[in-house]
């Protein structure tokens, strides 16, 4: 099956909110012999008989996701890096390897700034952002048992300690045992075994995995076009070959996936026999995965506008090395 849906989306450095909305995405399952190539300044994508069966103009775009193998031309990434869209390849379990196109290496200004930065600052206010949106979930539960309410009055604790920690340790350590007790509350429909990355012993981790994955990426293409080194972060601090500043960034807007995963459990949307379980691993079939994903990418879409502000916000405060106070707060709606 393949899957081509486009939304409203954008986030250039020159971009207005306005220009911004007119923007698009496009995501992409391959299969064998599908082609992405381009035409007149359009992208193209065309079946292995060469039916054109999906038509952009580059002038539009924002950013392709291409799930699965494909052939890419040297043209097609000529016009990448002339129109400033960028190209995300992924695996068929949707993790990207690469991305082609709009980026903004050459900004050593920043890069210096990224570098020097020493204080815990900007790190605590992320911590906080994404502990407190965590909190909002837990509260917008109509029944409150006394477990759930005695883990929001723990958020609430680990909130306040975040401004008095002395190191990087202290606010991760802080940051996980929230994450942990907010987990174990807001997936209290499900069998929960704890949050386990990448291991996917279970559906709802299998589910977290892939929304994380597309916010990941998500994120990663605007810090691209910033010309941000990725690797460098305030709160993940460098580790090799890991990009702490995505890690880092999308902490505020994990709460969207967690929402979304949990509401496609209770209505139906999600269901165990669509994964092949496998030495105890549960992997999303191929055939369903556009219908996954599309329900998946829906909450940043829909927050598209608010995502492009906070990293457009981040750039700006960071490049003025602005109070903490400053920089750009996520709230879950």
């Amino acid at each position: 099956m393949n899957l081509c849906a486009t939304a409203q989306l954008g986030g250039l450095i020159v971009l207005s909110n306005n220009d911004f909305s007119k923007k698009q995405i496009i995501i992409v399952f391959f299969n064998k012999g599908e082609k992405l190539s381009f035409q007149n300044d359009n992208i193209l994508i065309r079946t292995s008989d060469d039916k054109i069966i999906h038509q952009s103009t580059c002038y539009r775009l924002f950013a392709v996701f291409v799930v699965g193998n494909i052939t890419i031309t040297s043209g097609l990434i000529q016009r990448a890096k002339k129109f400033e869209f960028s190209i995300i390849l992924m695996t068929t379990s949707m993790r990207t390897y690469q991305i082609i196109g709009a980026t903004k290496e050459g900004n050593t200004l920043l890069r210096a700034k990224q570098h020097s930065y020493l204080s815990l600052d900007v790190a605590k206010h992320i911590a906080k952002n994404k502990m407190s949106n965590q909190r909002i979930l837990l509260n917008a539960q109509r029944q409150k048992n006394d477990e759930l309410k005695q883990a929001i009055i723990a958020i609430d604790d680990y909130i306040i300690k975040i401004d008095t920690s002395l190191s990087i340790s202290d606010i991760m350590g802080y940051e996980g045992a929230a994450s942990r007790v907010y987990f174990k509350n807001h997936f209290n429909n499900v069998v929960w075994k704890g949050r386990k990355p990448r291991i996917k012993n279970d559906m709802t981790n299998a589910l977290l995995d892939i929304g994380y994955t597309l916010l990941f990426s998500f994120v990663e293409a605007m810090l691209e076009i910033y010309g941000f080194d990725l690797y460098v972060g305030v709160l993940h601090r460098a580790f090799y070959m890991r990009k702490s500043l995505v890690c880092d960034l999308v902490e505020p807007f994990r709460c969207l996936i967690d929402d979304c995963v949990k509401k496609g459990i209770n209505l139906g949307q999600f269901k165990e026999k669509d994964f092949v379980v496998e030495n105890l691993r549960y992997d999303l079939a191929w055939k369903k995965s556009p219908d996954y994903v599309s329900v998946l990418m829906q909450p940043l879409l829909d927050n598209k506008t608010e995502i492009f502000q906070y990293i457009q916000s981040y750039y700006r405060a960071f490049m003025k090395q602005l109070e903490e106070s400053e920089y750009p707060n996520f709230t879950i709606r």
